[in-house]
């Protein structure tokens, strides 16, 4: 589980790369594998300081970090 996890992460990190910030229902829309999968990998991107996660009335934003603070 930790290997697709892992693997999971790296789409996520490598979609937010081209595609930029992204809305988190697009992201889950359109990386195909089960959504637990994917919150989970976020959590481990957001954990390690990959990404940043905002928040705002009715939806939630996901992008990259470019401050490596």
């Amino acid at each position: 589980m930790v290997t697709q996890i892992g693997i999971t992460a790296g789409e996520i990190w490598h979609y937010l790369d081209k595609h930029g910030e992204s809305h988190l229902k697009k992201l889950l829309s359109d990386i195909e594998k089960d959504e637990n999968l994917i919150l989970m990998s976020l959590g481990w991107l957001a954990r390690e300081g990959h990404i940043s996660l905002t928040q705002s009335a009715d939806k939630t934003m996901v992008s990259l970090r470019t401050d490596k603070a």
